[in-house]
């Protein structure tokens, strides 16, 4: 999973590629406008406040989730990643790729060897990423073809387990309830190809040519375990009420 330097240097200038690009934000949280003062301090701390974890978010992928269980809530979703070593990446996750963009989630991302030692239950949480790939659904907006289609076949293989903490695809003001474990699309026939649609436009890709693109991209078999809401086995994060405190579970 090494990303080669040609590829982060262009992943760097992504944002300033945009352009027209922009997706905006659906949400308008409520609240005062920003005051003067408000806006000088904003100033003040970016000139004088370290960011070091901020400036390490040097991927940008664009793709589509729903919420395990329910294939109905479909979104886009803009992830802004890090790798931390060859078989782990974090991204924050945002609804858009402007400057009004809301966090609504992360998503950590393991190589094939990684999951594969995960305990049974632990892997019912974590989606596969070969579909996205060879669908042409998921794309890194701004890269050339050649960056995007080594990255691509990184990141095939690579199993995601992502939670949404802003549900702003409904929520349009606050992020509202718990969190919501994500699954990732696995077959032709489950995408709104109408969102797709959108993106495309909006973004100048296609997923028709980014999946003819891909197509000597060689991708192995989903490990057991992966996907498990294809088999009836969704979870999801409930409130509980409870006069004891609650118990944590790590699996191990």
């Amino acid at each position: 999973m090494r990303v080669p330097s040609y590829l982060l240097l262009s992943a760097l200038g992504l944002l300033a590629a945009c352009g027209d690009q922009n997706t905006k934000s659906p949400v308008t949280p409520p609240g005062a406008e920003k005051s003067a003062k408000t806006k000088i301090l904003e100033v003040g701390a970016d000139v004088l406040q370290g960011k070091e974890p901020l400036r390490q978010l040097d991927i940008y992928l664009d793709g589509f989730h729903f919420y395990n269980g329910d294939m109905s809530g479909q979104m886009e979703a803009h992830h802004f990643g890090a790798k931390l070593n060859e078989d782990v990446i974090q991204s924050v996750i945002y609804d858009g790729n402007s400057k009004d963009a809301k966090i609504m989630g992360i998503e950590y991302i393991i190589s094939r060897r990684l999951f594969e030692k995960l305990p049974a239950e632990e892997k019912k949480l974590w989606h596969s990423h070969s579909y996205e790939v060879k669908s042409g659904e998921l794309v890194a907006p701004g890269l050339p073809d050649v960056a995007e289609h080594e990255l691509m076949e990184q990141l095939a293989s690579t199993y995601g387990k992502t939670f949404h903490t802003w549900h702003t695809d409904r929520d349009k003001e606050l992020p509202l309830g718990t969190p919501l474990l994500m699954a990732g699309f696995t077959a032709d026939g489950q995408i709104d190809t109408a969102m797709v649609g959108q993106r495309d436009r909006r973004l100048h890709v296609s997923m028709a040519e980014k999946r003819r693109q891909r197509a000597d991209i060689q991708v192995p078999p989903v490990l057991p375990g992966a996907n498990a809401w294809e088999k009836g086995e969704v979870r999801q994060l409930q409130v509980v009420n409870s006069a004891e405190p609650a118990k944590l579970h790590h699996s191990h």
